[in-house]
């Protein structure tokens, strides 16, 4: 490991130790932290924040998409990339006061494989059994790390169980996916995986007086079936609207599960789309992009919270337009894909 460095985040006044080896956003999840974030891979922007003190600071690889030249230069950073090597003053420019300071610690665990289910052509259903630990706390809507056995790769994934014993997770496959071409290939029942976690604040804020917007794709149908089945568990007495698009009605699942949820949950309506129905198929529901379908059914989301998850298309079409209809910038909530080596 190396030297060690204060951080203090501001508006917040909140200090830790940030080793040199470490990048600030991990450090700061590690003691429990959770400051906002998406990608961790410099591509998203999620973490951008502005250094007001201090200018030893190295980044990892990232995206001039998320942090242009010129806003580095003007002293802008991206903490999931950031190593500082003396004492600074960031400013959180995206936060959420009460989310920071209710973070868990993250663990490294050993977990071994119960199922692996083919829910979509290129979707999979993933079981995990955690073995050391034997539970992990976490929060409906969070992900965790897993390592691809035999190398030092790891891949992020979202959670969409509920609770600790078991973790869930719905897999996109890619042709050359590191991760996925391991699950589809080699991983097996019985079989153990590595994984670090939780990450994300992907999560639930407590507002019973505001309604509830969900707009998934693909794979980020995991977080959303987790908030969903949590808000079931615990009485969340909250009007809800899940909008999930796919291309053809064999692109969906968990679909008897999602509209049980009608008899569980007080108001809540799930509307899936079609964006490419095959010829012949006996699709009656909705057909286009999801927010398009969006638009066609909302009119004023001013009193809403807005959850987004799922391909980075469909993330930056939804966010726009959730700002026209009145949802404020800061209860858009998202988790956006990106894709390292083909993958998620």
């Amino acid at each position: 490991m190396g030297d060690k460095h204060r951080v203090r985040f501001e508006p917040v006044g909140i200090e830790i130790e940030v080793d040199e080896e470490r990048t600030v956003l991990r450090q700061a999840s590690e003691q429990g932290l959770m400051l906002m974030h998406g990608c961790k891979e410099g591509q998203c922007a999620a973490c951008k924040s502005f250094v007001l003190d201090g200018d030893d600071i190295e980044l990892d690889r990232y995206s001039t998409f998320a942090l242009p030249d010129y806003e580095r230069e003007e002293g802008f950073t991206l903490l999931c990339r950031a190593h500082v090597y003396e004492d600074v003053t960031i400013e959180l420019l995206n936060f959420d006061e009460e989310m920071i300071r209710s973070g868990l610690p993250i663990v490294n665990a050993v977990a071994e494989v119960v199922s692996i289910t083919h829910v979509t052509h290129d979707l999979r259903h993933l079981v995990l059994k955690l073995i050391e630990p034997a539970e992990m706390t976490f929060f409906p809507g969070q992900y965790v790390d897993i390592k691809v056995p035999g190398t030092g790769i790891t891949r992020s994934f979202s959670m969409a169980a509920t609770s600790g014993k078991e973790l869930e997770f719905v897999i996109k496959v890619y042709p050359d996916g590191v991760f996925s071409s391991f699950l589809d290939q080699k991983l097996r029942v019985a079989d153990r995986l590595e994984l670090t976690g939780p990450f994300g604040v992907f999560t639930l804020r407590d507002a019973p007086d505001r309604d509830l917007v969900f707009v998934g794709g693909g794979a980020g149908l995991a977080p959303i079936l987790a908030l969903l089945r949590s808000m079931a568990e615990r009485g969340v007495q909250r009007r809800a609207v899940f909008y999930y698009g796919a291309r053809t009605a064999k692109d969906l699942c968990f679909v008897a599960e999602i509209e049980a949820l009608r008899d569980k949950l007080t108001d809540f309506r799930f509307v899936p789309a079609l964006s490419e129905p095959a010829d012949g198929e006996d699709w009656d529901g909705e057909v286009g992009f999801i927010t398009d379908v969006l638009a066609r059914h909302e009119a004023d989301l001013s009193g809403a919270h807005a959850y987004l998850c799922g391909p980075p298309p469909m993330v930056e079409a939804a966010m726009p337009l959730l700002a026209s209809l009145g949802t404020p910038e800061k209860h858009i909530y998202y988790d956006k894909f990106t894709t390292t080596g083909g993958e998620d």
